[in-house]
């Protein structure tokens, strides 16, 4: 294909024939027209190639909020049972270590033909916003969503100074 195709290009002229049967420039409007429907199939091509297909994205969806005082990081683990997660600290870094098995028994016969959810063993590192106190961390799961609330670290927190006047 040419890009004379694309853009509209004939021997003749720009934009083959006009409203009115005759070959012609057909004004700035239709380069214009032309060129927005060009950007928009180059966008819906480039967009199919950089999202990622749902089976490759990982795993487990985190959330993470901050405040003064902690940081919360919640974490969806459906089919992950607590004894086996495993939850470490190490300065600015929260990492989730698990294991999600399946529940499926698919028999010899049997033809997978969509397989979006992921099992095995999994490792999810976030980088924390600030430094924690780790040896107050304090986690829970509860119906599949993993919470995670980490306390500030004293000497991480901001300190008011006070001014002194003479």
């Amino acid at each position: 294909m040419l890009f004379s195709d694309l853009a509209g290009l004939t021997r003749r002229g720009l934009g083959g024939l006009n409203r009115y049967g005759q070959y012609g420039w057909g004004g700035y409007d239709a380069v214009q027209n032309r060129m927005k429907q060009m950007q928009d199939e180059m966008q819906r091509l480039v967009a199919g190639l950089t999202e990622r297909p749902a089976a490759e994205r990982e795993f487990p969806a985190i959330n993470l909020w901050t405040n003064e005082e902690e940081v919360m990081v919640t974490a969806e683990l459906p089919g992950v049972n607590a004894k086996d997660l495993d939850i470490t600290v190490v300065g600015r870094m929260l990492t989730l270590k698990g294991t999600r098995g399946t529940t499926e028994e698919a028999k010899d016969d049997d033809c997978c033909h969509r397989r979006e959810c992921r099992y095995g063993n999994f490792v999810r590192a976030i980088e924390l916003p600030y430094e924690v106190d780790g040896d107050t961390v304090s986690a829970k799961l509860e119906k599949g969503v993993l919470t995670v609330t980490l306390p500030r670290a004293d000497a991480d927190k901001p300190k008011k100074i006070t001014i002194s006047a003479n």
